[in-house]
C-alpha cells in the first residue's frame, strides 16, 4: 500500500487507523457507525473516530477537493452546512489496485436524513415543515451568492428546532459561490431543481407506501416555490409608502428580525416632492435571535430555539425584576437558575435523546400544558420531572441511534428484521411490526 495523501482541518492520528485500503462497501462492521443516511449517487459511509462520527463519501480527486473548499467557504459564510474535515487521495489495496478518493466531513450530532422519518409513514405537516425549512436554507444559500445545483431533501440534513426544522445541506458537489451574487435565472433555476427533485423523493415514498394518507406529492413541492419566494420578497423588496407613514420602516425591521434576520443597512429614499418614501434593506446572513443568545448567555443553538429562550428570558425579567440591572446579569441569573437546572436534571443515560436547547423548550411545551390541565402554576422543576418520567424516557437517541446498516442505498426491503428504525411519532420500533 503506498502512502496515504490526507489534507485534514484538524490533527488526527487516528484517521490513520482506518481501513482505507479497502473500498468503503467493504469496510468491517467495527469500524462503521450505524446511522441512517440519505440516498446517494456515491457509496457513503459513516465511522466511529475517537469520540465522534465522521461520514466518508467516495468520489473523484478533483470533485473531493472542489467540495471540501466550498463548504469551508460556506461556514466562514454562516451557512448551515456540514463542517469539512479531511480529504484522502492515493488509496491503494494491498495488491496495489488505485482506489477512490474520500471526503470526509463530520457528522451533525442529533440531525436527521428525510427519509429516517418516514418507518411508520411520512405525516401531511411533517413534509410541510421539511419543505419550509429547506426552503429556508435556500434562501440563506442564494443571499450568500451560492448556486446549488441539486436542491433536494436527499442532499440536506434537518435537525428539531422548537416546533420546526432546521436544514443543513450535506452535498456542496455541483454548487458554485458567485461573488457578484446570483441572477434571477439562477435564482429560478434552483428553485425548479428543487420543486422536482421534492416531488420525485415524495411520490417515491407514497409508491412505497411509506406516505401517510394526505401527503401530496406536487402540492408540497410547489410550496417550496410560494415559501421562497414569500420569504425572499420579505428579505430583498422594495417598500414603498407615503412619508407620512414612516413607522412602517420599524415595522419592516421587525418583521426581518422575526425571520431571524439582522440588518446590515437600510437604504431609504424620497421621491422629488417628499411625499413618498422608498426603502430596500440589505440583509445580512439569518442569525439575529442566536446571536443575541450567544452574546447573552454564551449558548448556541437553532434560531427558533434561541427565539424561544429568549422569551422565556424575557419572562423571567418580568418575574424577577431588578431595577438597574443589566441585561447580561439578569440572563446569567435566568442561565443558572432555570435553563441549567433543566439540563442537569437530565439522567446520564437519557443525555443523548435530543439536545439541551430542544429538551428545554420541550419542557416549557410540557410545562404549559401541565398547567392548563391542573388549572394551577406548575412550578419548573415539578414539569421537568414529568417531562423526563413521561416523555424524555420514551423517546430514542438522536444524538446516534441504530438505524438501517448504512449502504450505498437502503431499500425498505433490505432492513434486517430485529432493526430499530425511526417512527414518525418518535417511539422506537421493530421492523417487523411494520410489514
Amino acid at each position: 500500500m503506498t502512502s496515504l495523501d490526507i489534507t485534514a482541518a484538524t490533527v488526527e492520528p487516528a484517521l490513520l487507523d482506518l481501513p482505507w485500503h479497502l473500498p468503503l462497501e467493504d469496510w468491517p462492521a467495527e469500524n462503521i457507525a450505524a446511522l441512517p443516511k440519505g440516498l446517494s449517487r456515491h457509496t457513503v459511509r459513516f465511522a466511529h473516530l475517537n469520540d465522534h462520527v465522521i461520514a466518508i463519501k467516495e468520489t473523484l480527486p478533483e470533485l473531493a477537493k472542489r467540495e471540501y473548499d466550498m463548504l469551508k467557504l460556506l461556514i466562514k459564510l454562516d451557512v448551515p452546512c456540514v463542517e469539512p474535515f479531511a480529504i484522502i487521495n492515493n488509496r491503494t489495496t494491498d495488491d496495489g489496485e488505485e482506489l477512490l478518493s474520500v471526503l470526509i466531513t463530520r457528522h451533525l450530532k442529533f440531525s436527521l436524513p428525510y427519509r429516517a422519518m418516514w418507518s411508520q409513514g411520512l405525516r401531511p405537516e411533517t413534509a410541510t415543515r421539511l419543505v419550509d425549512a429547506l426552503a429556508l436554507l435556500l434562501v440563506r444559500l442564494h443571499i450568500a451568492g451560492f448556486f446549488w445545483g441539486d436542491v433536494s431533501l436527499s442532499n440536506t440534513l434537518f435537525r428539531r428546532d422548537a416546533g420546526a426544522f432546521a436544514a443543513y445541506l450535506v452535498d456542496a458537489e455541483t454548487g458554485h459561490l458567485y461573488d457578484s451574487g446570483l441572477s434571477k435565472g439562477q435564482r429560478e433555476n434552483d428553485l425548479e431543481i428543487a420543486r422536482i427533485n421534492i416531488a420525485g423523493e415524495l411520490m417515491d415514498l407514497i409508491a412505497s407506501g411509506n406516505a401517510q394518507p394526505g401527503v401530496d406529492a406536487l402540492a408540497t413541492s410547489e410550496r417550496i416555490v410560494a415559501k421562497y419566494r414569500e420569504l425572499w420578497d420579505a428579505l430583498t423588496g422594495v417598500e414603498t409608502f407615503e412619508a407620512a407613514d414612516r413607522w412602517k420602516i420599524n415595522r419592516r425591521v421587525d418583521r426581518l428580525n422575526d425571520l431571524g434576520f439582522d440588518i446590515e443597512e437600510l437604504a431609504i429614499k424620497t421621491d422629488a416632492s417628499g411625499t413618498q418614501v422608498r426603502i430596500q434593506p440589505k440583509v445580512v446572513d439569518a442569525g439575529h435571535h442566536t446571536r443575541r443568545l450567544i452574546r447573552l448567555t454564551g449558548l448556541d443553538v437553532e434560531e427558533n430555539q434561541a427565539r424561544r429562550l429568549l422569551n422565556d428570558l424575557d419572562q423571567y425579567r418580568v418575574d424577577n425584576p431588578r431595577p438597574g440591572a443589566d441585561e447580561e446579569v439578569l440572563a446569567h441569573e435566568w442561565l443558572s437558575h432555570a435553563f441549567e437546572p433543566v439540563v442537569t436534571a437530565i439522567p446520564k443515560d437519557l443525555s443523548g435523546r435530543l439536545e439541551p436547547a430542544e429538551v428545554y423548550h420541550q419542557v416549557l411545551e410540557h410545562r404549559w400544558y401541565m398547567s392548563e390541565k391542573a388549572s394551577r402554576d406548575v412550578s419548573l422543576e415539578e414539569a421537568t420531572s414529568s417531562y423526563i418520567e413521561n416523555v424524555l424516557r420514551n423517546r430514542r437517541d438522536e444524538e446516534a441511534y441504530l438505524g438501517a446498516p448504512t449502504g450505498v442505498i437502503t431499500l425498505p426491503n433490505a432492513i434486517p428484521s430485529g432493526t430499530i428504525v425511526v417512527a414518525e411519532d418518535d417511539e422506537e420500533v421493530d421492523w417487523r411490526d411494520l410489514v
